[in-house]
């Protein structure tokens, strides 16, 4: 479903990606890990056509990303903000129905406000905050106000960036459960970029390192525990001391 052929980005002197090559089958979670600055983001973003790669090629379903297909491909996109990302100005339900308020997604207002409060509810959360302004609600409700909004559309394929970031542990595992359960409930394709060890064990079918601008280790989740590469297991374990240096 997506494929990066040989991609590399450049910030001036600052060589972000190095040659990037990664496929992700359809209907499978893919996580990508990889300390601060090593690229992640970059990625995620060249993916979604915000940013555009120096080198190489990106293809979703087997299409080439271009300026023609940017709009059909954001319509089969949902993705989750690290932030959260939500309008402060807006109720929930507007918020989780911004999509299907505008653009080639457009639905009747009636019909939007159902398919927004039926997606509260597939999140755990009940029609009475449909209502609500995002400031009354918990770093916790916003983020499963986040994640309803990003499975609105029934999207093909959803994108997590650092889901769990900011949130207790016991929030964090209740939104690794629901981002599980609704990938596989809807069939969608899934990239989660993340520095959480937990939310990789339960998001991911398969895990891509980024180190250095390019993928270091790649395989099962339930193989990173005897990978024997060096830079995954100083990742994994959090020591300070092997071949990936700290920032000091």
């Amino acid at each position: 479903m997506i494929e990066l052929q040989k991609v590399h980005k450049t910030f001036d002197n600052n060589h972000v990606l190095r040659g990037i090559t990664l496929f992700v089958p359809q209907k499978t979670s893919i996580v990508i890990i990889g300390g601060s600055g090593t690229g992640k983001s970059v990625a995620l973003k060249c993916i979604v056509d915000l940013i555009k790669p120096d080198q190489g090629r990106i293809l979703i379903d087997g299409h080439e990303t271009n300026a023609q297909s940017r709009h059909k491909l954001f319509d089969r996109f949902g993705m989750l903000f690290q932030g959260g990302a939500l309008f402060d100005s807006l109720p929930v339900w507007q918020n989780v129905a911004f999509r299907l308020l505008r653009g080639s997604l457009k639905r009747p207002w009636t019909e939007a406000r159902e398919i927004a409060i039926e997606k509260l509810r597939r999140v755990g959360l009940s029609p009475d905050v449909a209502n609500q302004f995002p400031s009354e609600l918990s770093g916790g409700m916003q983020k499963r106000v986040g994640l309803a909004r990003s499975i609105a559309t029934d999207p093909e394929i959803i994108f997590f960036d650092e889901p769990t970031s900011g949130l207790d542990p016991i929030m964090a595992g209740i939104i690794n459960d629901l981002i599980r359960e609704i990938v596989v409930e809807i069939g969608a394709t899934a990239m989660t970029i993340t520095h959480d060890m937990s939310s990789v064990h339960k998001i991911a079918d398969d895990v891509a390192m980024l180190h250095n601008g390019i993928i270091q280790w790649f395989g099962p989740v339930n193989e990173m525990g005897h990978s024997g590469d060096p830079y995954l297991e100083q990742f994994i374990s959090g020591k300070a001391e092997g071949p990936i240096e700290a920032i000091r």
